[in-house]
């Protein structure tokens, strides 16, 4: 059948309808709604992502159902709003000036005091919310891991979000009380048709669906993927790159499923990492701290798996537990499908093993074996929302006598792509599981990695951090108990 083609971009911005025909492929969300719609209560103050003060609420259909998720305005695109719902701190008071329960909340809390970052607290703790009414401490500060506030101190604003259901009704919120009517007009904009605004350069194009986008990228393979837009984003806002033309797929459903299987877990490509958490950590729940600490709640809601690994930075979050994992990247290019062992993905420094008009469709995870150990670790100058200095994944199998029969260990940040330490693993299979065998398999770092010196870190600490990690996943997976208890079930049964 023919695709049938339409010439705008159109959502909902709080209560109307946008049609817009004149998008750039580089106009952030941020932009259009202080600049365009003078909507100024979305405040711009680190343009990367990292502070949240403009943080809105995208609502996006899946499978027919309505969510609300807090993104970044700086780094989110316009063209990538089709048939979404885009919710500002300008559409919460009613129209008599009554305060949403989430803001009446921080004023009855003293949690504002320049109040330039509270736009941005008030849309995270709404859209927490409307997913958990009663929070924990500890979910409340996960949810705020991407808001930064330099003056008032975060008690305040957890005890706000503490006490926003006695505050308000969640039930009669406008954005659950309205959910079906909401539902029905995103419904009605979704025509199923490709979007093409512009030309060359300046061209965007939204493919009606996948084999839509695989024709799309083979014709135009040299155009940008934007899937979360978490990396590409700052290209734009921080680099000043031009990334014309740009094909969007984050409206692709068909690219955000999720496959549990008997032997493996397939996530789409377009799967972001907080709908990936639930199969995550049930399958992996090694990766549980892992991917708690990959951004903040916003770039968890955007940034996809299959984004993390096509980019192929030595310093993404992923890779390195993925290559643990023994994990295959599925690609298509038209209609022909191949796969690739990830860790062969990578190639060099800006290269992996992708041909022009070829993209990542899916991530393959086979499930680990019930003796396997297994961990994975992130060191950053900050604990949380930050990107990785060296990020380390371990995957030892143990035969009865303990010994080390397998062994698979994988870094980032320690090579120009995500690599194995191939000279660690001989010296640890075949050897016994125990701190003689720790400290040589730690003497042979250096001869799999000459890491950089950056800002991040020093080339010496990293490679002391790679050591220390290694002893403490022994340390963390039983160590010396495990070998006793090996021991003593080998002669005893």
């Amino acid at each position: 059948m023919e695709i049938q083609i339409r010439i705008s971009i159109r959502f909902l911005l709080n209560d109307k309808i946008i049609e817009r025909a004149d998008v750039s492929p580089t106009e952030t969300l941020l932009d259009f709604l202080r600049l365009t719609r003078k909507l100024r209560g979305t405040k711009e103050g680190c343009a990367e992502g990292d502070c949240g003060a403009c943080t809105v609420l995208v609502g996006r259909l899946f499978n027919g159902q309505l969510k609300y998720e807090s993104v970044n305005a700086c780094i989110r695109f316009v063209g990538s709003l089709d048939g979404c719902h885009v919710v500002t701190v300008e559409a919460l008071a009613g129209m008599d000036g009554t305060l949403h329960p989430v803001q009446q909340a921080m004023v009855d809390t003293h949690a504002s005091q320049c109040g330039f970052c509270t736009p941005g607290f008030v849309m995270s703790l709404y859209g927490l919310w409307m997913q958990n009414p009663q929070p924990n401490t500890q979910e409340i500060e996960k949810a705020l891991q991407g808001n930064l506030c330099r003056c008032t101190g975060y008690a305040a604003i957890i005890r706000a979000a503490e006490s926003v259901s006695t505050v308000g009704d969640l039930k009669k919120d406008p954005l659950v009380a309205e959910r079906a009517r909401v539902t029905g007009q995103l419904l009605a904009l979704k025509d199923g048709k490709r979007v093409v605004v512009g030309e060359g350069k300046q061209q965007l194009v939204l493919p009606a669906n996948v084999d839509d986008f695989a024709d799309v990228l083979e014709n135009n393979p040299n155009a940008t993927i934007v899937a979360g837009s978490t990396d590409v984003g700052l290209w734009v806002t921080k680099f000043m790159r031009e990334i014309g033309p740009v094909v969007f797929i984050s409206h692709l459903d068909e690219l955000r499923q999720i496959s549990e299987s008997e032997g493996a877990l397939t996530l789409g490509a377009g799967v972001s990492y907080t709908e990936a958490y639930p199969s995550i950590i049930r399958h992996f729940p090694q990766l549980t701290e892992l991917w708690n600490r990959i951004g903040g709640e916003q770039v968890r809601n955007m940034g996809t798996i299959g984004g993390n690994v096509a980019n192929g930075s030595p310093i993404g979050d992923t890779p390195p537990a993925l290559i643990g994992l023994g994990a295959t990247v599925l690609l298509r290019k038209g209609k022909i499908r191949r796969s690739v062992p990830i860790e062969e993905y990578f190639i060099e420094y800006g290269k992996q093993d992708r041909s022009p008009g070829e993209f990542v469709e899916a991530i393959q995870i086979p499930y680990l074996d019930a003796e396997d150990l297994f961990g994975a670790y992130k060191i950053s100058k900050r604990l949380d929302e930050d990107i990785s200095s060296v990020c380390g994944a371990f995957r030892i199998g143990l035969d009865d006598r303990g010994r080390v029969k397998s062994a698979v260990i994988a870094f980032g940040g320690m090579a120009g792509t995500p690599k194995r330490a191939c000279s660690v693993e001989k010296v640890l299979t075949g050897a016994v599981w125990d701190e003689g065998t720790i400290e040589k398999a730690s003497a042979a770092f250096s001869d799999d990695f000459t890491p950089l010196t950056d800002w991040r870190a020093s080339a010496d600490y990293r490679l002391l951090v790679a050591k220390n990690l290694l002893r403490r996943f022994y340390l963390e997976t039983g160590g010396e108990k495990n070998i006793r208890l090996n021991r003593y079930e080998a002669a005893f049964g």
